[in-house]
């Protein structure tokens, strides 16, 4: 058995926050209070003191992109695994644009088998909504399901033709499968690469309007009123989305909503600097977005922060900022990033971790995200006042392209532990 002790336990899932002791056997929790330490020595075969520190349900990230199959260069199961466990987090659900996409039952099974084998955090793989990613006919989703995957996107692109996205929405309702929209009008982005304004006008970039995404996002909420299915928007980065996802839900349509990171940390300011790390897709906004995020966040309109980990090579990044990959790294920066939050007031702690932990769970329908005896021993703990220089080269993910080099963050998770077993410990 493992005893953790002396930590603060907060549980979001059942409003818990309080000073107490975790009792693991093999993979799941069996006890929750104090006492731990009463059984017979011979039964507890390993104890951490986690006097000083938060101990939390394992973190979830509910957006990821592992590359393989495919694009194995930039990123591994094995190697996305293991950022995921340096970063806190023990569940991670991928996303399909991979090569060959994720549009059928070998492909799902792939990679779980490659999960179970190499990695070492729980993976859900995400499947497509239409096949290859191109818009044109929907995938085999009842397939899909029965494989194992947690939910359909063509994260990357949009479904551009509203009627095929109506009837892959009615689709996957028929199978109870949550699909994650990419908000992206193709025809309003064209080849913009940063988000309009002034900024861009000074830089002399391509721009993205906030239209772009917010177009979208008014077209999948009226489509998820339509057809009842349960509709999640990815990656929310402007004022405006937040808006009509803030309406929809006042209405009681099935809508959940997620950011990132980058998207209350960044400003389109950061881009004077020209470097590619910070080119994303969405685009990082204006303050006032910013803004709007951190706004989002504190009322409840967007349930989750995601990382959207997108790894890219040195060949895709270190190009001119026009022909630069959008996407950066986040698995081992999110905790950090998002703890600022509670230390400018926005959240409280415990709002904070219901965003990485409970409503990630839910939303996917995984058994995951609580603390509560009986459930898997998935469990982070974290210390919200160490500091940390951030060093890219000491990433467990194989890509480095993080904009946050250098940059000195608090809080870190210190211990990663996944159906008992510890993947991370700093000693």
């Amino acid at each position: 058995m493992l005893l953790i002790k002396n930590g603060r336990i907060i549980d979001p899932s059942r409003g818990i926050d309080d000073y107490s002791d975790i009792l693991i056997d093999q993979s799941k929790i069996v006890e929750v209070g104090r006492g731990g330490e009463g059984r017979k020595d011979s039964e507890i075969t390993r104890i951490i003191d986690a006097r000083g520190k938060v101990v939390v349900p394992g973190l979830i990230d509910m957006h990821v992109h592992l590359r393989e199959p495919g694009h194995e260069y930039k990123e591994t199961i094995k190697t996305g695994c293991q950022a995921a466990a340096s970063g806190g987090f023990t569940s991670i659900a991928c996303m399909p644009n991979t090569n060959p996409v994720n549009d059928n039952q070998s492909v799902t099974e792939y990679i779980l088998d490659r999960a179970r084998r190499e990695g070492c955090v729980n993976v859900f793989p995400v499947g497509a909504i239409t096949k290859g990613l191109q818009g044109e006919s929907l995938t085999e989703m009842g397939e899909l399901k029965t494989a194992g995957v947690v939910a359909v996107s063509d994260d990357g692109k949009s479904v551009s033709n509203s009627e095929l996205m109506r009837r892959g929405m009615e689709y996957a309702k028929n199978f109870n499968l949550l699909v994650i929209c990419h908000c992206e009008d193709l025809d309003l982005v064209a080849d913009g690469v940063m988000n309009e304004g002034f900024t861009s006008t000074r830089l002399g970039l391509k721009r993205i309007p906030n239209a772009a995404e917010e177009v979208i996002v008014a077209r999948d909420v009226i489509l998820a009123e339509l057809t009842g299915c349960g509709v999640h928007i990815a990656h929310v980065s402007t004022e405006g989305a937040v808006r009509i996802i803030r309406e929809a839900k006042s209405r009681g349509i099935k809508i959940t909503a997620e950011t990132a990171p980058h998207y209350f940390s960044l400003s389109e300011e950061a881009l004077e600097s020209f470097d590619t790390n910070l080119k994303v897709n969405p685009p990082l906004r204006s303050v006032r977005d910013v803004e709007a995020i951190k706004r989002g966040l504190k009322d409840g309109t967007l349930d989750v922060i995601a990382t959207d980990h997108a790894p890219h090579s040195s060949l895709e990044k270190d190009v001119e900022f026009d022909y630069a990959s959008s996407g950066m790294v986040g698995l081992e920066t999110a905790l950090p990033l998002a703890l600022q939050l509670v230390k400018e007031k926005v959240l409280s702690l415990p709002e904070l971790l219901l965003k990485f932990t409970a409503n990630p769970a839910k939303i996917l329908g995984i058994s995951k995200g609580t603390l509560n005896p009986g459930a898997d021993a998935d469990i982070t703990i974290i210390d919200i006042s160490s500091k940390k220089r951030v060093n890219v080269n000491q990433f467990k993910s194989k890509s480095k392209n993080s904009p946050f080099h250098d940059w000195e963050l608090e809080g870190e998770a210190v211990c990663t532990i996944v159906n008992g077993k510890v993947v991370k410990n700093v000693k």
